[in-house]
């Protein structure tokens, strides 16, 4: 898999790379160093990174499968390239969308929840979760030995629970005088009864009756344990499992048992081990909810749409109709005799305040809580309409969320339960598995477990996401986070002498957290592995061994390695468009004057997840950028709660929005757009020409032909989503799948139309020398000359070329565009629409995967956007953007539980005086 004498060669040697765009490069790639490959966006970076080396790696490590396996895939492509030589395994850690498992966490794919089971399981103690004593069962001998250590001469009664069973007490006490037990104890005083002489106190129960087996003095001696040793067998024996010494001196029980329940509450409880803290096991899930900590319940969010309102001025939905409005004013009136605020927003209620709303005071028809009245009188027809009205996902009350049954939450490692634990920011987890207080027997055990909990937890830490939690769900991650965690877990796993492919792992990174990234890459690269990254980020750039400058332009006008070599010899390089922009001889353009909104969009209180401002304002009418380090709450003030909050008031969100008071200007906000990295279709169907509608110009154009008239043909004929000329085979895909049965199925190319997509008819169809297929091969750009004179076809690829896509291919399938790509396809859909002015246009992230020059046209397009009359609000934390802001919006000032605050609001060039600011911080020496 090395390739020859891969061993001995001390570079990656690629010969010959000609896939897509590459121009037969010739690249040798150092082995154990970090090499960066930059370049303007298409020049053809990933090309070389992923489809070319990368591919190279997986195809040679298919090679090694069985020969059954590789019937499956020996059709699977060679990359273009003559050559690769010293190429060592290979990982490749790309910016794909999360897992959308809801089973899928933090913990879980991070291997730390893994630990933690066995942590819990080697060295956990059960505590009962009513009366609190540890859990734990007992053998003859423990028994024995406990007694042993009482003082000598103790008087003792050795018995076991009476247990009747089903039958009466008298029938019961009989058999038992049959097995020869004659005698019994009364456990509140003591009192010994013998059955053959004396009479059971009449009003005894028979969980008062304990059954002598035994009675003896402590001696500290052979003969004295030994009788006591079958005495206390015994006693388990006939009392399964359970057997109470009862000390004569203080008329005290002592209960012991074999199994493993709580003594005094006799509650069962699972034994403590790794599958037991499982929630995708049913033998450690939450029965209730079998381990997603969710379940079908009344919704608050459905309860209290609108979170501003007070219960006095309507907050409780299912009060406002006619019918309930009585229930709201009796309410109110139980409200005020226990002094519960009535007046207040209801976003400013806590969870207890919220729960006591729901069931904690106010009778409804003789029953607690407004719902439980609906669920105690279910025979009513209304009753179960109104219910399942308001019913939704909620936490389970079970679990509390944790997923986890009652066994495994009631187990505990130096004072906290794994509940306790998923919901602490990695930072503070890191510093509980530092001063874990155990034993020394049992730190010998969980020796190794700790070591590999502490080195996991550091990676994170260092890597910047100290903020994140285990019982995050991976699919709310940013693609970013998502990067980091899989750079963390392969670092975690200690690999050596493989090859890492990354794809901008700097995305989501504010730039105090970039040197926390290097210092991973270059860890990596020192256990003895080769790192090659695909990056822009300057600070990435400036820290790399070597780097690949690929260019000079994009798509068919690209893939040639413009400089190769060090940095601070690239900052000479008069090819070099990356060196020009690092060294200051090209610049991005800032605005020297900001724009001064007229008007602005105040959010009140903010309270969702970290945040905790009281006012937020956004400028309209200009470009406002919402920075901060990753973790502050941006995209939970932008998406959860201005974009979310805005919508609902239009009337056109279905969710409910994030908890805040208020929001004030919304009047001056006619539409609202999220420009999100979301894909722009989920099948090979949907493709850049066919979203932003320029393929149905191009079919009809071949539709008009002189050929496609004397067939008949109409435009719908030269489209691969309707049968007609599409290939029949593949039904348009232009690929196939291939069930692999235990291995993940595959997409190979179809063989009937060579992933063409259409039938041989179709593709004798020419325009000007090119048929349709030769058209959706092209790039924009190339369209673009292509089609010169059609202006309905040119003024929309103009758009796409506008925000820096020119390298695209028309018929490029959606599904491996990048996130950015993505959201640029998107943007360019907003500017070739005419909508009314006063729209709220919101980015996140929008320069991901840009290059400098990139995102120069970039900026252009915000202000196109501005001009004509629209609102621009960008997540964003690449410095040229936030320069180029008419307003900032900085969260900090840390992540996580220290964040969630507005450390700074204002100009870019105020914001740079704020020494409170990361961000500013930044700025300062940007700006120089």
């Amino acid at each position: 898999m090395a390739g020859n004498n891969g061993q001995a060669l001390k570079s990656i040697k690629v010969r010959g790379a000609k896939l897509h765009n590459l121009k037969n490069i010739d690249v040798d790639i150092p082995r154990n160093s970090l090499t960066v490959i930059t370049g303007v966006s298409g020049s053809g970076k990933s090309s070389l990174a992923f489809d070319t080396i990368y591919a190279e790696g997986q195809r040679r490590f298919v090679q090694s499968l069985s020969s059954y396996a590789r019937q499956f895939l020996e059709r699977m492509a060679k990359p273009d390239v003559d050559s690769i030589d010293g190429l060592p395994p290979a990982i490749a850690i790309e910016q794909r969308p999360s897992s959308k498992n809801p089973r899928s966490t933090v913990g879980t794919s991070t291997e730390i929840y893994d630990y933690l089971r066995l942590l819990f399981g080697r060295v956990g103690t059960t505590y009962c979760h009513k009366c609190g004593e540890e859990v734990k069962k007992d053998s003859p001998n423990t028994i024995v030995n406990k007694i042993m250590d009482w003082p000598e001469g103790e008087k003792v009664y050795i018995t076991f629970p009476f247990k009747p069973g089903n039958l009466n007490m008298k029938d019961a006490l009989a058999k038992l005088s049959k097995k020869g037990f004659f005698r019994i104890v009364l456990k509140k005083d003591g009192k010994m009864i013998d059955l053959e002489n004396e009479s059971i106190p009449r009003g005894t129960l028979a969980e008062d009756i304990l059954v002598l087996v035994d009675r003896m003095a402590i001696r500290h001696d052979s003969e004295n344990r030994s009788r006591m040793h079958e005495s206390v067998e015994s006693a388990l024996i006939h009392g399964d499992g359970r057997a109470i010494i009862h000390k004569l001196k203080d008329n005290s029980n002592n209960i012991f048992t074999t199994k493993f329940e709580c003594a005094s509450c006799e509650i069962l409880y699972y034994e403590p081990e790794p599958r037991l803290f499982s929630f995708n096991d049913p033998y450690g899930a939450c029965p209730n909810c079998q381990g997603f900590g969710r379940t079908i319940g009344i919704d608050l969010n459905l309860v209290f749409p609108d979170k501003s309102k007070s219960i006095k001025n309507g907050a409780i939905h299912p009060f406002r109709s006619p019918g309930h409005a009585k229930f709201n004013r009796q309410l109110i009136k139980e409200a005020d005799k226990i002094g519960f605020p009535v007046d207040i927003p209801v976003s400013r209620y806590d969870e207890k305040q919220m729960e006591k709303i729901l069931n904690g005071f106010g009778k409804f028809e003789g029953v607690y809580g407004f719902f439980s009245m609906l669920e105690d009188k279910m025979y009513k027809v209304q009753n179960r309409v109104m219910l399942s009205r308001y019913r939704g996902y909620t936490k389970c009350t079970s679990c509390n969320g944790s997923r986890l049954r009652t066994s495994a939450r009631q187990v505990y490692v130096g004072g906290k339960n794994i509940p306790e634990l998923i919901i602490q920011p990695l930072e503070k987890l890191l510093e509980f598995v530092k001063s874990i207080n155990l034993t020394e027997y049992q730190r010998k055990i969980v020796a190794q477990v700790l070591r590999e909990l502490e080195w996991r937890l550091q990676l994170l830490v260092d890597i910047g996401l100290d903020y994140l939690t285990l019982e995050r769900l991976t699919h709310t991650l940013s693609g970013g986070e998502a990067q980091r965690i899989n750079l963390s877990t392969a670092l975690g796993s200690s690999l050596v002498g493989t090859l890492f492919v990354l794809d901008e792992p700097s995305i989501g990174m504010h730039q105090r957290d970039t040197d926390r990234l290097i210092k991973i890459l270059k860890k990596i690269r020192d256990l003895g592995n080769t790192v090659v990254v695909v990056e822009h980020d300057p600070d990435i750039i400036r820290e790399a061994d070597y780097i690949l400058d690929l260019g000079p332009k994009a798509g068919e006008y690209g893939g040639e390695i413009i400089y190769s070599g060090n940095f601070y010899d690239m900052l000479q390089s008069k090819k070099s468009l990356t060196g020009q922009y690092i060294s200051g001889k090209m610049k991005l353009k800032i605005p020297k004057k900001r724009v001064k909104p007229e008007n602005k969009v105040t959010v009140l209180k903010p309270r969702q997840h970290n945040l905790n401002i009281e006012k937020a304002e956004f400028p309209l009418g200009c470009m406002t950028v919402v920075t901060g380090v990753s973790g502050s709450g941006k995209s939970t003030l932008v998406h959860d709660i201005l974009y979310a909050g805005l919508k609902k008031l239009k009337g056109g969100f279905n969710g409910m929005p994030g908890a805040f008071e208020k929001i004030n200007g919304s009047e001056y906000v006619e539409h609202i757009e999220m420009v999100d990295q979301s894909p722009i279709g989920k099948s090979r169907r949907s493709t850049p020409a066919t979203y932003v509608k320029v393929f149905d110009h191009i079919r009809e154009l071949f539709s008009h032909t002189q050929a496609a008239k004397q067939l008949g043909w109409k435009p719908g004929h030269f489209s691969f989503n309707v049968p007609g000329g599409r290939c029949d085979v593949c039904d348009g895909e232009g690929a196939v799948q291939v069930d692999m049965q235990f291995l993940p199925d595959i997409q190979l190319e179809c063989e009937a139309c060579k992933g063409t997509r259409y039938k041989k008819e179709v593709r004798n169809i020419l325009y000007k020398g090119k048929s349709v297929v030769d058209v959706l091969s092209m790039s924009v750009d190339e369209a673009l000359k292509f089609f010169e004179g059609v202006s309905k076809i040119t003024k929309k690829l103009q758009i796409l070329h506008d925000v820096g896509l020119g390298y695209l291919r028309l018929g490029q399938p959606s599904t491996i565009l990048s996130g950015g790509e993505s959201q640029r396809i998107k943007l360019a859909g907003h500017l070739d629409t005419h909508k009314i002015s006063n729209t709220l246009f919101i980015f996140d992230e929008p320069t991901t995967g840009l290059h400098l020059d990139d995102i120069s046209k970039l900026n252009d397009c915000f202000r196109r956007l501005v001009k004509q009359k629209h609102s621009v609000v960008i997540i964003e934390h690449n410095m040229h953007v936030i320069a180029s802001a008419d307003w900032i919006i900085d969260l900090g000032p840390e992540a996580g539980e220290r964040g969630g605050l507005i450390v700074a609001q204002g100009k870019p060039e105020d914001i740079a005086k704020n020494k409170r600011s990361y961000t500013g911080m930044a700025l300062k020496e940007f700006f120089g």
